[in-house]
């Protein structure tokens, strides 16, 4: 990491040169020269529109509100103020998928708050007290985990703070505490009533519950019902502050060039260009490219694309997308490592009356999340202060502290909204969290600590430099005897893992990574003879989870060939996938919903310019959750076509919040379609084809079906939502392609005329 500074105006009073200085531009030798440029004056413009102190930004630890008093913390998931609002300290990033609503939901059915008085603050980095209970001891939000991994948890927070305002009722009226009633916010006694507030500091001093009594079911006010979210006003009026909405007093922007391949990096760098260029404050070499820090973010990407630097290319990727696909279907040819084994697949197969025999590709592609990779962070002696879209705290908290020579208690993490995510910024690695690490660590061997850095991704940084859901070959055979029943299936998986060389490493057994094979590996079908086995090449091209992670390849592949075998047997495809699910109560939920919701079975009404239409349907669990789809299409004689309507059921337990519920699925519905339209990330030479929206083709607004969901009724734990409505649209649409033309499709993105 080699710090290069940059000379200022004199009215810069952050910059690294004296008042009055006036340097030129000076040759460089070397990774270790300065760089001496004259700066021209610039206004100061950020992309920012709203200010946001770092105080507010940050977890309140006074224990003091504006109303003064103290305030009343039964524990680490809630305060109450003297003005009776209640503060619910939410543990997960809320990055659209309504954690902000739905945890604080339980702590206000449990407390018998009223909904108006509840406030979300966001859990600072500490993972003794907000650790992930699905990952042992990490703190961090992903696998659709929020609801299922926290809603004891917060309904217990809840109910142990509404006992000791209870308690402190009681002894303030000398009344026995069954006699006290709680509603909206209102403890009551007969005539006698007092607010959260008035009871707060009573409260304080009642000994905290163990095992606070939960309500039963049947009590519910709030959980199961309609409830407003948390953040529909503040995201709606521009109030919500997201990363690149934060100004700090003398805040500089940075912006970052990285290698045109993966795996190069800087040999030398011109900064010539930059001469007369306004307001530059630094050029910063950090781990995976050159750093430009200037006063806004249009100075720092001029400044960025004026830089020539010269990468050393010797230990660059080369490969291209085609090379790849190469690779791996000469690994499909091989037996991999073996993730399940029943019975005698080979055999079976070797027997069948019926074989099948497909190849599946899928290829690499973007989170494209709408909000690019983004940080502000502040470094001065013996602390760091990041504030951004927190979704892996314990990992990134760790990797910022290493970088800087800190203890991980030294680096505070502020966690603001994020806009989108899809597994984006739970990097296994912390990469833009280090390269701004890295920023304010060669600003600071220059002398200058304590000046708060913004770094922004551009959209093609985010598409080409960032981390992608792993290419991936699947070879399946499969077998039916006499009578159309399945007696053999062979599944062969060649991908990258997204777990080697990361922090859950450990998680991968016998050289199996199970987020390569979930959803290939527990296929739920009744089949006695089932073999897969998974090749884990190791490629030079960045990878990490995607949305729904190995259910967006291993859903298409099963679920395609299921739907393949039945029409080779002669089956209704539903008929046929509820005698292979009889013992799977969940998936038969599901699917028996969707089938009569859709009318499956029934003819569709025509199209009214003569194009055919058909249906198709899918069923896929994931994160314990079970949804099923059934998609309408039409197919016009040009091969165009268009999904024209889904229709979804999902099985995830308690619906804490159905609406919540509803909105996840048919935003998995409308992500997952983007990605089986028109999704592709092409690798060439080593580096990525796509740049932006107008090669990386999401769905648009006139292209989102009609979409119905419908909830099973369950009074069981809750499971995640976030993710499970993803895995099933692809081969829901296919296999209504195929219903449609005869003509199976097996490979993503879906093109009928290809």
């Amino acid at each position: 990491m080699n710090p290069i500074r940059m000379s200022r105006r004199p009215f810069m009073s952050t910059s690294p040169t004296a008042p009055g200085s006036a340097e030129s531009t000076a040759g460089i030798q070397g990774r270790r020269v300065f760089l001496k440029v004259m700066a021209a004056a610039a206004g100061g413009l950020t992309l920012g529109i709203f200010s946001v102190d770092p105080a507010r930004a940050a977890t309140a630890k006074s224990g003091k509100t504006a109303a003064s008093g103290p305030e009343f913390a039964p524990n680490a998931f809630l305060r109450i103020a003297p003005d009776s609002s209640v503060t619910v300290i939410v543990k997960h990033l809320e990055m659209g998928q309504g954690t902000y609503t739905g945890l604080p939901t339980l702590v206000a059915e449990e407390l018998d708050a009223a909904w108006s008085q509840v406030k979300v603050e966001g859990a600072p980095a500490d993972a003794k007290l907000y650790n992930n209970l699905q990952w042992g001891t990490m703190q961090g939000t992903g696998g659709s985990s929020s609801m299922a991994n926290s809603f004891e948890q917060y309904r217990q927070a809840g109910a142990a703070a509404r006992a000791m305002l209870v308690a402190a009722a009681a002894t303030r009226w000398k009344v026995p505490a069954d006699a006290i009633t709680v509603k909206r916010g209102v403890v009551s006694q007969g005539d006698r009533k007092a607010s959260f507030g008035e009871l707060a500091a009573a409260a304080a001093k009642e000994p905290v519950p163990a095992s606070p009594k939960l309500k039963d079911p049947k009590d519910f006010v709030y959980i199961g019902k309609h409830v407003p979210r948390s953040d529909s006003k503040a995201k709606s009026t521009g109030t919500a502050i997201y990363t690149q909405d934060v100004k700090l007093p003398g805040m500089l922007t940075a912006v970052v060039a990285h290698p045109p391949r993966f795996g190069a990096g800087v040999k030398n760098i011109d900064a010539g260009g930059l001469k007369g260029l306004p307001g530059i404050r630094f050029v910063v070499e950090v781990p995976n490219g050159v750093a430009v820090v200037a006063n806004s973010f249009w100075d720092a990407k001029r400044g960025r694309d004026a830089l020539k630097i010269e990468w050393d290319e010797t230990t660059g990727f080369k490969y291209s997308s085609s090379d790849i696909l190469a690779d791996y279907k000469r690994l499909a040819t091989t037996p991999g490592k073996v993730a399940r084994n029943d019975g005698d697949a080979a055999g079976a197969l070797a027997g069948a009356a019926h074989k099948l025999d497909a190849a599946y590709e899928f290829p690499y592609l973007a989170h494209a999340a709408m909000e690019p990779m983004n940080c502000v962070i502040r470094f001065d002696a013996g602390r760091a202060e990041v504030w951004n879209g927190e979704q892996y705290q314990t990992v990134d908290q760790a990797a910022v502290a290493k970088s800087l020579g800190l203890e991980p208690a030294q680096v505070t993490l502020h966690q603001l909204y994020a806009g989108g995510s899809f597994g984006r910024r739970a990097n296994p690695h912390s990469d833009y969290l280090l390269e701004a690490a890295a920023i304010v660590k060669g600003m600071a061997a220059q002398g200058k600590r304590g000046i708060p850095v913004k770094l922004v991704w551009t959209r093609e940084d985010d598409m080409q430099a960032g981390y992608f859901r792993p290419a991936y070959y699947h070879r399946l055979q499969a077998g039916l005897d006499a009578g159309g029943n399945v007696v053999a299936w062979q599944h062969r998986i060649v991908g990258q893992s997204i777990l080697d060389g990361g922090p859950m490493a450990d998680m991968i057994k016998n050289g199996i990574d199970p987020t390569s094979v979930e959803g290939a590996a527990n296929l739920p079908y009744a089949i006695g003879n089932l073999h897969v086995d998974l090749h884990s090449p190791q490629v030079g091209v960045p990878v990490q989870g995607w949305r729904s992670v190995g259910s967006t390849h291993t859903a298409f592949s099963t679920e395609t060939l299921i739907d393949e075998l039945a029409v080779a047997a002669g089956k209704d495809p539903v008929a046929f996938r509820k005698a292979l699910l009889a013992s799977q109560p969940k998936h038969l939920s599901v699917l028996e919903l969707v089938a009569d919701k859709a009318g499956w079975g029934q003819p569709l009404a025509p199209s009214r310019n003569g194009a055919k239409r058909a249906r198709g349907i899918a069923v896929h669990e994931s994160f314990d959750t079970a949804v099923a789809q059934v998609v309408e299409v039409s197919v016009n004689a040009d091969k165009s076509f268009t999904v024209d309507r889904v229709v979804c059921a999902v099985n995830c337990g308690l619906a804490v919040n159905p609406d919540v519920v509803r909105a996840q699925m048919e935003g998995g519905i409308g992500y997952g379609l983007s990605a089986a339209l028109f999704g592709e990330i092409t690798i060439k030479d080593g580096g990525v084809a796509q740049s932006n929206f107008n090669d990386y083709r999401v769905l648009r607004i006139n292209e989102m079906p009609a979409i119905v969901v419908h909830i099973v009724p369950s009074a069981a734990a809750p499971t995640g939502v976030g993710e499970p409505g993803v895995p099933p649209i692809a081969p829901a649409v296919a296999n209504a392609l195929a219903a449609a033309t005869g003509r199976r499709l097996r490979k993503l993105p879906l093109h009928l005329s290809a």
